[in-house]
């Protein structure tokens, strides 16, 4: 029976008798072994009562089998929803309730905490590959056969934050992931030769999906470590030909002494995304290495949009050209009407790529997705006379820090709760390591004073420690327009030197 993700990602694993996965300590998982966990783990999934549509939240450590259980999914036809390690209980428990879980994977750490916020199956899976799961899948057939799978099922769910706080459940279809996956393939010159330095987190889809599908589609092998380390990065980038990183991992391995043209002779290809990339670290690393870092652009809902060329020149400040099959039009944000080259607007973009629609949330899906298929970004971009597409600032006061996304309003309803606080606005500033860091501007109610570690201690109860501010400042107001509507341009300006000096 069809199941075109499972066919094209997995299925050929079933011959592969070499590596698929490198370890830390030099194991190596053949791609036969992996397809066997995985189907073992499909087997345990089936026996928890779990069905094809069914959404399976997934709150774990990296790990190949927590690989295999997103494989595992895609074999049995259960939606996948991966959620950030350092989501906090009650974001955990919004994410199961609002996607009607039908279980809940976590690690042991977590399981009394999750069977609390959950009424569903729990099943738990360790850094280690251990837990109840792997226990479950134990003695399970090592084959099982894919379900019957249309091209238009889903079979991710992906959770993005929205400008109010509440966040929204990104639909991606198995054409989704696949049409991006071959496209990237192709673009990237990927073959089974190349060997990817896997050091990006699998909750989120520049690993999970861009990195991992690229390295199967193609039939390469990964170096699979838990997470970017420099120093280990150096040790192992000599052994392999290509990276994917976020700016943060670039930064770190130049100020790493023995980062250089030795240490990446062997290298192809890096490329960069989920944050812009300064023109200086695009400099600077092709000074030290000899290799231009090939950036791109994508977002949940879309998995990528544009990229750099691999041949051509890859221009430090853009993120290059649409991807095959990939439409993407400026526009005006008031009108949508489409505006000339050169002019600044509303990225939109259109393919098999953009999403089905929020989960759950017909009136969001309206109003971001066109009926013609566009999606409204929310990034601000221009066109340059080359063709180049520039992203110029984000209509919704997105932070990026670190590779992930966090919007502030979600931030400043913590603070305005908080004793003493009569007002907050959050805001992204530069940040050496982090791209941007969160500062969080407050105003102090009328005779009262703000006690800035009670803050940060109630902040960090409620939110996962990316989205916590790095940063807190007190002042007498904010500034605002005729309007009263708060101008954070002003305040990112007057804060902009908080973590550069």
């Amino acid at each position: 029976m069809p199941n075109p993700l499972y066919d094209r990602m997995f299925a050929p694993l079933a011959t592969r008798e070499d590596a698929l996965l490198i370890l830390r300590d030099g194991t190596r998982v053949s791609g036969q072994a992996f397809l066997a966990t995985a189907a073992r783990t499909a087997h345990a999934l089936t026996a928890a009562g779990l069905k094809p549509g069914d959404r399976l939240a997934v709150q774990v450590e990296k790990s190949p089998e927590a690989l295999a259980l997103y494989a595992a999914c895609v074999a049995a036809g259960v939606v996948f929803l991966p959620l950030n390690t350092a989501y906090t209980a009650s974001e955990l428990e919004y994410f199961i309730t609002d996607s009607a879980a039908g279980a809940v994977v976590c690690g042991t750490g977590a399981e009394a905490t999750v069977k609390g916020i959950a009424s569903v199956p729990v099943l738990t899976l360790d850094a280690d590959g251990t837990g109840s799961l792997t226990e479950a899948a134990a003695g399970q057939p090592d084959r099982f056969d894919p379900v019957d799978r249309e091209a238009e099922d889903l079979a991710a769910l992906l959770y993005t934050s929205g400008t109010t706080g509440r966040s929204k459940g990104a639909m991606l279809s198995q054409t989704n992931l696949l049409s991006n996956a071959e496209a990237l393939v192709d673009l990237w010159r990927f073959t089974a030769d190349d060997v990817l330095l896997h050091v990006l987190p699998i909750f989120h889809t520049h690993g999970l999906f861009v990195a991992s599908h690229v390295v199967l589609a193609a039939g390469g092998s990964m170096v699979f470590l838990p997470k970017f380390d420099a120093a280990e990065a150096l040790d192992w980038l000599p052994r392999v030909t290509t990276m994917m990183g976020v700016p943060t991992f670039y930064t770190r391995l130049l100020a790493e002494p023995g980062f250089g043209r030795e240490t990446c002779a062997n290298m192809r290809l890096f490329t960069s995304g989920s944050a812009p990339l300064l023109a200086e670290t695009h400099r600077e690393f092709e000074a030290r290495t000899g290799h231009r870092i090939l950036e791109r652009y994508g977002m949940t809902e879309t998995n990528m949009n544009t990229s750099n060329p691999y041949d051509g020149e890859r221009r430090a400040g853009t993120v290059g050209f649409p991807l095959p099959g990939v439409e993407l039009k400026i526009t005006d944000p008031e009108t949508g009407e489409t505006l000339d080259d050169g002019a600044s607007g509303m990225i939109e973009v259109r393919g098999p790529n953009v999403f089905q629609g929020y989960w759950q949330m017909p009136e969001k899906t309206a109003a971001e997705l066109r009926e013609d298929g566009f999606f409204i970004t929310g990034d601000i971009g221009m066109i340059d006379p080359d063709g180049y597409v520039h992203i110029v600032g984000r209509a919704k006061d997105l932070i990026i820090s670190g590779g992930y996304n966090i919007y502030p309003k979600e931030i400043e309803l913590i603070l305005d709760e908080q004793p003493g606080v009569l007002e907050s606005a959050v805001i992204g500033v530069p940040h050496p390591d982090f791209g941007e860091g969160v500062v969080a501007v407050l105003v102090a109610a009328p005779g009262q004073t703000i006690d800035c570690d009670a803050v940060r201690a109630a902040a960090g109860e409620r939110l996962a420690k990316f989205k916590q501010p790095k940063a807190l400042e007190v002042v007498e107001e904010l500034p605002r327009n005729t309007m009263g509507k708060v101008q954070k341009n002003l305040l990112r300006d007057q804060f902009a030197g908080a973590f550069t000096g």
